[in-house]
């Protein structure tokens, strides 16, 4: 999942919008920021102002409006670059809410207008001892940690699948590399969020061409991609295969090592269903083979898994929200399934009215999703 227009929407090391498309970024300005609620973020094509620009550490929230004409998203970044909260997809006028969990340091503040390049950015402080949420509440603790564990299996078999496909690229074998493209993807596309938290891996690993920088090489999945499917030939793959492999395997080691907050989990289960909203359902992800139906199920397994994990806490303070989940997520596996074709799905190639009913089913997943990360920020 790497940056684009429109398509990135994601995730873990990384947050989501919560809030549904609302107020129109060109109302009147706010009241005068107290210091105690949402920090009021105004993005405009030039611009990003923060209503305050120091937060307590704990949990905090920002309102983002854009008052632009171009979409836009809202990063809050650690050294590195490293995504602690990200909002996505904001269209012109509107708004849309961050929720994360910030430890005292210091970060950047970020709006991306046309979701590309290095962004605008600004600095932020976040300041004070408030105890984290996994320090508090043993349910959350325990859903870190379990979490942490599937990221860390889906971690080992990426790196499985995608040896097994750089030896197929590598080897000259066309239909076997083709084969394994869109399972090697699957694990990727499970754990995405937790790329993007690392920088420059994800572009390097997921990057479509028009995402790629200007300066920048296209590497990655989909330049491999676009080698197999429309040269109809590996040659001239054998350098993007090695990249890609040594990219997945700098990403493993460090996707072992990422400390998950709460947040993060609610917010990436949100992120990955942006990611079939915003790239799936209009067939652009994996627009050479046509195997994005692969993507869809993976990131939505993703989402679920993400949700999973956080499901004891919330059947706490939620239960009726769990029981909306649950079948709601049945819904769109039912959806999907439609689709299936031995091991795997058929070629992406659904007429409008197929997508129509995709994206309806994916929307009433999206929303009561986007209310786990409010229903987690609560004490």
């Amino acid at each position: 999942m790497s940056s684009s227009l429109p398509r990135r929407a994601a995730v873990l090391g990384v947050v989501i919008s919560l809030g549904a498309l609302t107020a129109c970024a060109k109302d009147a300005p706010a009241a005068k920021d107290d210091g105690t609620g949402p920090v009021s973020v105004q993005a405009s094509d030039s611009g990003c102002d923060l209503s305050r620009r120091d937060v307590k550490s704990g949990t905090s929230t920002f309102s983002v409006s854009n008052g632009g004409s171009k979409i836009t998203e809202f990063y809050v970044y650690a050294d590195g670059d490293r995504v602690m909260g990200e909002v996505e997809n904001i269209g012109p006028g509107l708004k849309r809410d961050l929720i994360v969990e910030l430890p005292t340091g210091k970060y950047q503040a970020v709006c991306k207008p046309g979701m590309v390049g290095d962004g605008i950015r600004g600095d932020l402080t976040v300041t004070g001892d408030a105890p984290a949420q996994v320090d508090e509440d043993t349910l959350l603790k325990q859903a870190t940690e379990s979490y942490g564990r599937y990221i860390n299996s889906q971690a080992v078999a990426l790196e499985q699948k995608t040896t097994e496909f750089v030896t197929a690229v590598k080897g000259g074998d066309l239909a076997k590399a083709k084969a394994l493209f869109p399972v090697a993807r699957t694990y990727y596309e499970r754990m995405e969020p937790v790329a993007e938290s690392f920088g420059d891996l994800d572009p390097k690993i997921d990057a479509r061409v028009n995402d790629v920088e200007p300066g920048a090489q296209w590497t990655g999945f989909h330049r491999i991609e676009q080698g197999l499917w429309v040269g109809n030939t590996t040659k001239g793959m054998e350098k993007y295969a090695d990249q890609l492999l040594t990219d997945v395997k700098t990403l493993v080691v460090k996707s072992k090592t990422v400390k998950l907050t709460p947040l993060q989990l609610a917010n990436g289960a949100k992120e990955l269903l942006d990611e079939v909203a915003t790239g799936k359902i209009g067939g652009e992800e994996d627009r050479y083979s046509h195997t994005d139906l692969w993507d869809f199920q993976a990131n939505v397994e993703g989402s679920q898994a993400a949700v999973q994990a956080l499901r004891p806490a919330l059947q706490k303070r939620d239960a009726a929200l769990v029981s909306t989940l649950d079948t709601n997520f049945k819904a769109v596996f039912a959806a999907v399934g439609k689709y299936r074709q031995g091991d795997g799905f058929q070629l992406y190639n659904l007429n409008a009215a197929a997508e129509k009913q995709l994206s309806i089913v994916v929307d009433g997943l999206a929303e009561p999703v986007s209310k786990v990360a409010g229903v987690i920020a609560k004490k």
